[in-house]
């Protein structure tokens, strides 16, 4: 399944979760990175409706998606490489308790401080252009 090509193996949907002025990030359950919720996209949805159910059990966050996404971005895995579309949120609520809570953990942050604390240059550019900040 994986090569040394950089062929993309699989798509993933994923949110950018804003909150008023604020971004919601979460860890990775391995390496405690900060991240978007994101994931495969689930059969019989569409991938913003399945990024939303991510956003909901990895961070407890529920709100309002936008169905036409943000950008791309990837990223390495020992499986191969994963090409994850964002969609924007908007935060209606973030939630006391939820499914991951216990394994990832949740920061509401400035746009700003949200391209210094993800890992992937990728990732940081679509928050950059979404926010009209430079990196």
């Amino acid at each position: 399944m994986a090569n040394g090509s950089g062929k993309i193996t699989a798509v993933q949907s994923g949110v950018l979760p804003i909150a008023g002025d604020m971004v919601v990030l979460i860890t990775t359950r391995s390496s405690g990175r900060w991240i978007i919720p994101k994931g495969y996209v689930e059969k019989g949805m569409t991938p913003h409706e399945s990024a939303a159910k991510e956003a909901w059990e990895e961070a407890g966050i529920v709100g309002k998606v936008e169905p036409e996404p943000i950008g791309t971005y990837s990223y390495r895995r020992p499986s191969g490489m994963f090409a994850v579309k964002v969609y924007p949120l908007e935060v209606e609520s973030l939630l006391e308790r939820w499914e991951e809570m216990h394994v990832r953990e949740r920061r509401v942050v400035t746009p700003a401080e949200a391209i210094d604390m993800v890992c992937n240059k990728e990732l940081a550019q679509i928050l950059s252009s979404f926010f009209h900040l430079s990196l």
